[in-house]
C-alpha cells in the first residue's frame, strides 16, 4: 500500500446533467464494481477488451460473465488478437464458448493480410443493460491490481456512466460488431463518445482533440503513457504555450515500452523551447489517458497521444463539456503533479550525446511503434 494515496482513492463521482459519471484509478476498485455490475446485468453484457489476462483479474470477470450467460443474459466479448493473444489458447477461452459467450477475435494474423494484425482493437468498453457503461485506460488484468502487483501495479484511469450515455455506449459497441467504423453518435449532449478508426476520414477523436486545444485559453494539462505527437499536435501545444496557456504533459519515467518512452523524449526539445512544462511521474507505470482544457473540456478513453492511436488503432473516449467531471480530472492531474519531477530545459539540453542518439532513432521509427 502506497504511504500517499490518491485524491480518488474512493471513486470520486459528479453528476454531468442526466448522467452519473464516476471516476477510478485504481484497479482493485474497478474490477470490483465491473463484477457487481455484471452480476446485476438481466438482459445484455457487451465487453471490448485489448487485454483480458489469464490471470487472477481475468478469471474473476470470465467467471461473472460465464454465470451471467448460463442465467440466460446475452453476452458479447470483442477481444483483439495481439494484445489478448496468450488467452487464444487458454481454458478461459473454451469456457467463454461453454458458457454461450458470443466471442469474436480482432484481426487475427492471416497469411492473406499478415498486416491487419497490426491495426489494433486498442478499445476498453463494457455496457450493461444499456444503463452503463465503463470506458478508461485500464486493461482486464493483474498488473493493475493492487492485490497482486503490490506498490508495483499501474496507474490508470477509467469511468463508469450511468445513464442516457449508456444508450450510445451500446450503439458504438453494435457499430463495431457490425463493421461500421463510421459511426459517431445520434445525439448531442456533454458526453460524446470519440471513435478513432485507421481511415484519414474517420478521425473524429483526433479532429475534437485538436479543435480543443486551438480553442485552449487558460490550460492544457495532458496525460499519456506514450507521448509521440505528430507535427501538427506539436505545434499545436507550443503555440498554445506561447499565447499564455499552461500546457503540461505527465509522462512516465518508468515506461512499459523502452523504445517509444526514447521517441517520446526527441519530441521534448522544442515544446520545452516553446515553454511546455513535461513532467515524468516518478512512482510507477503511468497508463492513464486524460486531457483537461480549460474549466469545461475533458477527455478519458484509450488513445494516446500518438501515431498508433491518431492513425491505426481502433480507440474510443468519452469527451465530456461536463465542468464538475474536468474539475475531478484536472484534481487528479494536479496530485499526480506532486508524485513527478518537472524537466528542466536547462538540464535537458546538456544530456549525453547517445541518448540523444538512441532517441533520435527511436523517433524515425514512431510510426512502428
Amino acid at each position: 500500500m502506497d504511504r500517499v494515496q490518491s485524491t480518488l482513492q474512493v471513486p470520486a463521482i459528479c453528476q454531468c446533467e442526466g448522467d452519473s459519471v464516476q471516476v477510478f484509478v485504481e484497479g482493485d476498485a474497478l474490477y470490483a464494481s465491473m463484477r457487481i455490475d455484471i452480476a446485476s446485468a438481466q438482459r445484455s453484457i457487451d465487453l471490448e477488451a485489448y487485454i483480458l489476462g489469464d490471470d487472477a483479474v481475468g478469471r474473476a470477470i470470465v467467471a461473472a460473465l460465464c454465470e451471467r450467460s448460463r442465467a440466460g443474459v446475452r453476452v458479447q466479448v470483442a477481444l483483439d488478437a495481439f494484445g489478448s493473444l496468450p488467452l487464444a489458447n487458454s481454458p478461459l477461452t473454451r469456457e467463454l464458448r461453454d458458457a454461450g459467450v458470443r466471442l469474436r477475435w480482432h484481426h487475427g494474423w492471416s497469411w492473406r493480410h499478415p498486416w491487419h494484425i497490426h491495426r489494433r482493437n486498442h478499445r476498453k468498453l463494457l455496457v450493461l443493460d444499456q444503463q452503463c457503461a465503463y470506458l478508461g485506460g485500464f486493461n482486464l488484468r493483474a498488473d493493475s491490481s493492487q492485490q497482486t502487483a503490490g506498490g508495483g501495479r499501474w496507474r490508470d484511469t477509467h469511468v463508469r456512466i450511468e445513464g442516457p450515455f449508456a444508450a450510445q455506449a451500446q450503439e458504438a459497441f453494435q457499430a463495431f460488431s457490425s463493421g461500421d467504423l463510421h459511426w459517431q453518435p445520434s445525439q448531442l449532449g456533454p458526453n460524446l463518445l470519440m471513435t478513432n478508426a485507421s481511415h484519414p476520414a474517420r478521425h473524429h477523436l483526433r479532429v475534437a482533440l485538436h479543435t480543443a486545444c486551438l480553442q485552449a485559453r487558460q490550460r492544457i494539462w495532458a496525460t499519456t503513457p506514450y507521448f509521440v505527437p505528430d507535427r501538427r499536435l506539436r505545434t499545436e501545444l507550443a503555440d498554445a504555450a506561447r499565447r499564455g496557456v499552461d500546457v503540461r504533459i505527465l509522462v512516465p519515467l518508468h515506461s512499459d515500452v523502452r523504445l517509444v518512452q526514447w521517441a517520446s523524449r526527441s519530441a521534448y526539445r522544442a515544446l520545452l523551447h516553446a515553454g511546455v512544462k513535461v513532467l515524468e511521474y516518478q512512482p510507477r507505470v503511468l497508463h492513464a489517458k486524460t486531457m483537461v482544457v480549460d474549466s469545461s473540456w475533458c477527455t478519458v478513453g484509450t488513445a494516446n497521444l500518438d501515431y498508433r492511436s491518431f492513425n491505426l488503432n481502433l480507440e474510443i473516449n468519452l469527451v465530456s463539456r461536463c465542468e464538475a467531471l474536468t474539475e475531478l480530472l484536472a484534481a487528479q492531474f494536479e496530485f499526480d503533479m506532486t508524485r513527478s519531477e518537472l524537466i528542466d530545459p536547462s538540464q535537458w539540453h546538456r544530456r549525453p550525446c547517445w541518448r540523444r542518439a538512441l532517441e533520435g532513432v527511436a523517433w524515425r521509427l514512431r510510426r512502428w511503434l
